[in-house]
């Protein structure tokens, strides 16, 4: 009996079988490859240097509040001194929220921590205050100071500045007349309304606390504890949109 050549298939089926799987792993090498350089070209978050403290002071005089400094750091401990120039220095700490921090260094470095030209125009306008940023980091110290800017990233710097301390004139003032002038709380809380309809305050979330406490507290006129639950209800569904 013929003894039967050897078959040729298999190895034909092995070979192919080599093909596809080398043909798949190259895919998806090339995938990888393709996924690694896609991340690359995403810039990275920046972290606020720990260290470091990004401050913003303006001064106005004969304008109420005359003078405003407030200095944020990368540690998470902010203070804020608004006042008349005539009044002693007197800063306070206050919480500003980790998305208000981190824009605020975003911009600070966008801004090269102000360690550039100046900020100003350059044009003859009316005083419209000293605005000056600070940038301190150890022996790093960069400032710069303006009168008026086009430039955006500035203007919206000042912008967050300028809010956090309208949000804690509104917060004072809600505090001091809960404490002082009962029926003078209505017309406090009908200035915090128009700050937040005009998207003013950057963390307007900072004051239920106290709108809670007005809500709740059967002393106040109703007219007023009805605003205060409003307003209540109104930042916390914002807030969780």
């Amino acid at each position: 009996m013929r003894a039967r050549p050897p078959r040729l298939a298999q190895p034909r089926r092995r070979f192919a079988h080599l093909i596809v799987t080398m043909t798949r792993n190259l895919v998806y090498l090339q995938f990888l490859c393709l996924l690694a350089g896609a991340r690359l070209l995403v810039p990275p978050a920046r972290a606020n240097p720990p260290g470091a403290t990004v401050a913003y002071r303006r001064v106005f005089k004969g304008s109420t509040p005359e003078f405003i400094e407030i200095k944020i750091s990368g540690q998470g401990k902010s203070t804020y001194d608004i006042r008349q120039l005539d009044e002693d220095a007197d800063p306070e700490p206050f919480e500003v929220g980790p998305a208000v921090q981190k824009r605020i260094f975003d911009l600070a470095a966008d801004l090269k921590y102000f360690a550039i030209p100046s900020l100003d125009i350059q044009k003859k306008i009316a005083n419209l205050g000293q605005k000056t940023f600070r940038y301190e980091n150890g022996a790093e110290v960069h400032e710069t100071s303006f009168n008026y800017t086009l430039n955006p990233s500035a203007t919206l710097l000042m912008q967050i500045f300028e809010g956090l301390a309208r949000q804690e004139q509104d917060l004072a003032l809600l505090q001091r007349q809960a404490k002082f002038d009962r029926l003078g709380v209505n017309d406090a809380l009908m200035q915090f309304e128009s700050d937040m309809d005009h998207r003013l305050l950057p963390e307007p979330e900072r004051l239920l606390p106290v709108l809670d406490q007005i809500a709740g507290d059967s002393h106040f006129v109703e007219i007023a504890r009805s605003r205060a639950r409003a307003l209540a209800e109104r930042i916390r569904t914002s807030r969780d949109n």
